[in-house]
């Protein structure tokens, strides 16, 4: 089932009991961030959280860790509930080879129902804005799908832009964003900036569910957002046009905040606790200045909790960070069978990969760490074989345990590009990144005594699928 809009896929949770509704009065701040905190600590069930009676404002509307389940995430798919991570990023791959999808354009958007321009736009009268860690230096849009275009070409629809970037409210009608160097937000207010001219953009909030997750994916700075969520959702994605900008934006949306980042303006933003776990610390980052506000009536404000993992945000960007990976990868090398970068967004990636030859898995983890997500993000690949499971942790470390000789298996690369949120980097944006080769050498490799590996046997796959319904049977 695909959602235009995310009331529709609130109502589904509800119904499949993937949504919790708090009635009594909670207050903003520390209540609302520490639910989300905990959803991410009672299990892989964990439900969307409802806020409507939030002490201190009369008419909020909040839903917190909507994605924030493997449950959730296989709904927003279409999938059963109980799909397992490891069948949910198959499917997500298998999916990935119907891009590209055209778009639907629709009129009539829900969010064309109320609108503040001009000098009337005051964020705090349409949002229920509260912090989201203690720390922070302020109150944050974090899961908005941030649009923009190329200014150098801007009518081409591949390159415009949809991301997930975080937003500092600053002001009534002031915003500071954090464009990293190496997302394609960066690369067109460089542009933007070097013709001394502002760069147009729309942020929108309360998406559909598949918008939320394409709006975190790695993809080609050609390739539309729009195009991929198509191709997830099995139907066109539905898009309106900004009346403003005229950019094209999702028709569901709950907001859409139309304005400019104005060229050349800088301003303190953050500290914010980020998807690392850890703070990062405030920095000179630029300034959005919002011309127009438009919104649904009695509008969700939809947030994100994120910190030490798991949060919603691990659930939200691990299989969409896998799969980009995995098909770059294995465009130039057809032996990758699987890929896992579920951890901290890419900072680590496991890799499972049949070998040419001697030194062949070193070479996948080089080329992983040069894709467009891996020059900012990956600082240490674990090469495993194509026998090992990199979604089985298990697996994974007995690999690492038994096949890595330090002195020939661990490669270390100095001076090498990564986001500055990396709480390790020194200096921020620079770090040094490590290749852990895991595999079984292979000719003209002769090192080690791995001529006689144990394996399952035979019968065990079956075993395994008649005991689970064993025991299922066994429970009722």
């Amino acid at each position: 089932m695909a959602y235009d809009d995310l009331r529709g896929f609130l109502s589904t949770l509800e119904k499949e009991g993937q949504l919790l509704r708090i009635t009594e009065e909670v207050l903003p701040e520390p209540d609302l961030a520490a639910a989300a905190n905990a959803a991410g600590r009672i299990g892989e069930g964990a439900p969307a959280l409802w806020f409507d009676n939030v002490k201190g404002f009369t008419d909020a509307r909040i839903a917190l860790n909507v994605h924030g389940s493997w449950a959730n995430h296989a709904l927003a798919l279409g999938l059963p509930k109980h799909t397992p991570v490891k069948e949910q990023v198959e499917e997500f791959a298998r999916r990935w080879d119907a891009f590209p999808v055209a778009p639907e354009r629709r009129e009539d958007a829900p969010w064309r129902e109320n609108t503040q321009e001009g000098d009337d736009v005051d964020l705090f009268s349409v949002l229920p804005l509260f912090r989201l860690n203690d720390g922070d230096g302020g109150f944050y849009l974090d899961k908005a799908a941030v649009v923009s275009r190329d200014p150098e070409d801007p009518g081409h629809f591949g390159k415009q832009n949809v991301g997930t970037y975080r937003l500092q409210v600053i002001g009534r009608n002031r915003l500071a964003i954090q464009p990293v160097p190496v997302h394609d937000i960066a690369l067109h207010l460089r542009a933007a900036e070097e013709k001394g001219e502002d760069l147009p953009i729309a942020i929108t909030l309360g998406n559909d569910p598949v918008m939320a997750i394409v709006a975190g994916m790695p993809m080609g700075y050609d390739q539309s957002e729009y195009e991929m969520a198509g191709a997830l959702r099995g139907a066109p994605a539905p898009i309106a046009t900004a009346p403003l900008t005229g950019f094209d934006v999702p028709w569901g949306s709950e907001v859409v905040i139309e304005g400019v980042i104005e060229s050349r303006k800088r301003q303190i933003e953050g500290p914010f606790g980020e998807f690392t776990g850890h703070y990062s610390g405030g920095r000179r980052m630029p300034v959005v200045r919002i011309d127009r506000v438009s919104y649904r009536t009695n509008p969700v404000f939809e947030s994100l909790y994120l910190g030490m993992p798991w949060t919603e945000c691990d659930y939200l960007v691990g299989p969409n960070t896998c799969v980009p990976l995995l098909k770059q990868l294995r465009a130039e090398f057809p032996e990758v069978q699987a890929v896992n970068a579920m951890y901290t967004h890419g900072l680590l990636a496991v890799i499972s990969t049949r070998k040419r030859y001697g030194g062949f898995a070193k070479a996948v983890a080089m080329r992983a760490m040069t894709t467009p997500h891996g020059l900012g993000y990956i600082t240490t690949v674990l090469v495993v074989d194509e026998d090992v499971d990199p979604f089985d942790l298990p697996q994974v470390m007995w690999a690492m345990s038994s096949k890595v000789n330090p002195a020939d298996d661990v490669v270390v690369l100095p001076n090498l590009s990564v986001v500055e949120l990396a709480p390790a980097a020194q200096p921020a944006g620079l770090t040094s990144k490590m290749i852990i080769d895991a595999t079984t050498p292979v000719h003209p490799d002769a090192r080690g005594n791995f001529s006689t590996p144990t394996k399952d046997l035979p019968e065990a796959k079956d075993w395994a699928a008649r005991l689970q319904r064993l025991l299922s049977e066994a429970r009722g």
